[in-house]
């Protein structure tokens, strides 16, 4: 099954709020793990995170929007630098809907990720 094809579409560095802010379109089709459906925002985020090679614990997708009949999701996505000013400056309820209720820091925002490491093996080729 292929994977969704991810583009970033435009990157500012805000500096004052010690953040990447990412504009990307995702493309999902029959051939796509989500079967054409709009992509869920956990499989966003595993997505975006390969891509930008940071940390799960880091990276808050702040809105998703599919139009009717495309089979394209457009977003706009936070990478912040540390997880202290993450809490500073988002919302809770974005939090809660990008890492649940459960919060930041579990086991799967800690080491190296997926991401990360086939980042690491592609710069080695």
């Amino acid at each position: 099954m292929e994977k969704m094809k991810i583009e970033i579409t435009k990157t500012e560095d805000n500096h004052l709020l010690k953040r990447k802010e990412v504009f990307f379109r995702l493309k999902h089709d029959e051939k796509s793990e989500t079967k054409g459906a709009s992509p869920s925002r956990a499989q966003a985020r595993e997505v975006l995170i390969k891509k930008l090679r940071c940390k799960p614990n880091l990276l808050v997708i702040d809105k998703m929007q599919t139009e009717f009949g495309k089979r394209e999701t457009v977003g706009y996505a936070k990478v912040y630098e540390n997880e202290e000013r993450l809490k500073e400056i988002e919302q809770e309820y974005i939090i809660r809907r990008n890492f649940g209720s459960q919060g930041i820091g579990t086991s799967a925002g800690e080491g190296e990720t997926q991401g990360e490491k086939e980042g690491k093996e592609e710069q080695k080729e």
